[in-house]
């Protein structure tokens, strides 16, 4: 039999970052991936949980242009060969913003939706 032209792999890079520092580290493994031939990526950002109001007390810089990975757009997830999570932390735990990203994706979980997906994680850290 013939088998048909196998697809090129898909990554989606996704991240939460309040002051820059994940996204950084999400366009270098971007930038790393395309480096591959015939493997394509999409970096997309978690949504904010935080009111503008308390971005600007904390003196968050803006937003990435990277599109925001909502509820309705989580067949990303699904299309995907793999996924690298960027995760800043927060008092030695991940943020909030990603804890609510992760249970937003309970239906695919419950559905084995992302059973057999690579998958990888990228932190940063720092300290007083």
């Amino acid at each position: 039999p013939v088998l048909p032209p196998a697809m090129p792999p898909k990554i989606a890079i996704v991240y939460y970052s309040m002051y820059g520092h994940i996204r950084e580290m999400a366009q270098a493994a971007f930038n790393g991936i395309k480096a591959v031939s015939g493997v394509s990526a999409e970096i997309y950002q978690v949504p904010e949980t935080l009111p503008k109001e308390v971005l600007e007390r904390m003196r968050a810089p803006p937003k990435a242009d990277h599109p925001v990975i909502t509820f309705d757009k989580l067949n990303v997830l699904k299309e995907a060969d793999g996924i690298l999570f960027g995760i800043p932390t927060r008092y030695g735990m991940m943020p909030a913003q990603m804890k609510a990203f992760f249970d937003s994706t309970g239906a695919m979980w419950a559905a084995g939706s992302l059973v057999g997906k690579y998958a990888g994680v990228f932190v940063s850290t720092g300290t007083m």
